[in-house]
Order: structure tokens, then sequence, then C-alpha cells
């Protein structure tokens, strides 16, 4: 069973941004979402948003085992890539999938903000 939720996890971050949509139906383009690949994929992703799109604040989106990944992005970024950047929010929950048999798995999610 931790087999399919681990599966669930990557499957449901591995969309692409501009294919989510928040409760109210709004493209979520300065959101970053932690799936598989390398921590520093991310890292790129994040500054890009910041400096292509001109936004004054983007998202890290993580879910399960990769909620750690999403905080060393998270961190990274900061430190590293831009120093006067800060943390303006931390959202945590737990969310409820159905896997393709129909069991239910709960897994913790996490979203951080980061503002420029």
């Amino acid at each position: 069973m931790e087999g399919q939720s681990e599966q669930m996890e990557h499957q449901a971050m591995e969309h692409k941004p501009e294919e989510h949509k928040t409760e109210h139906s709004k493209p979520m383009g300065n959101t970053v979402f932690i799936g598989k690949k390398g921590t520093m994929g991310y890292v790129l992703a994040v500054v890009t948003q910041f400096n292509n799109n001109n936004t004054p604040e983007v998202s890290i989106k993580a879910r399960g085992k990769l909620i750690s990944r999403a905080v060393d992005v998270a961190e990274i970024v900061r430190h590293r890539f831009l120093p006067n950047s800060k943390v303006k929010e931390i959202l945590i929950s737990t969310e409820e999938l159905t896997s393709e048999d129909g069991t239910k798995n709960k897994v913790s999610s996490i979203e951080i903000k980061i503002q420029k």
C-alpha cells in the first residue's frame, strides 16, 4: 500500500503548472510542484518564475516524502540565489487521495510561499 501512495504522489505532482487550478479556477502559473527530479531543477524553476514572470511571490508545493525536498528548494533559493527574499507563509495540510483500486490514503502536503 505504501508503494501505491508514493506512486499517486508522483503522478499528482508531475502535472504542468498551467494545468493546475485553484478553488476559484485561476491558473497557478507562479507555483512550482515538487516531484522526483533533482533539487536544483526545482530551484532553477523557482528562480526562473521570479525573473521571467516578474512575480512578487512563488509557491512551492509538495506531498508526502517530497516535503523535505520542497523545504530544501525554498532554503537554497533564499540563501544562495535570492538572499533578500523571505518566506511569506507556510501551509500544511492532509489530503485524501483515492487510488485506481478505490482505496483512500491520507497524504501530508505543504505549500511554501516565498516573497521577493
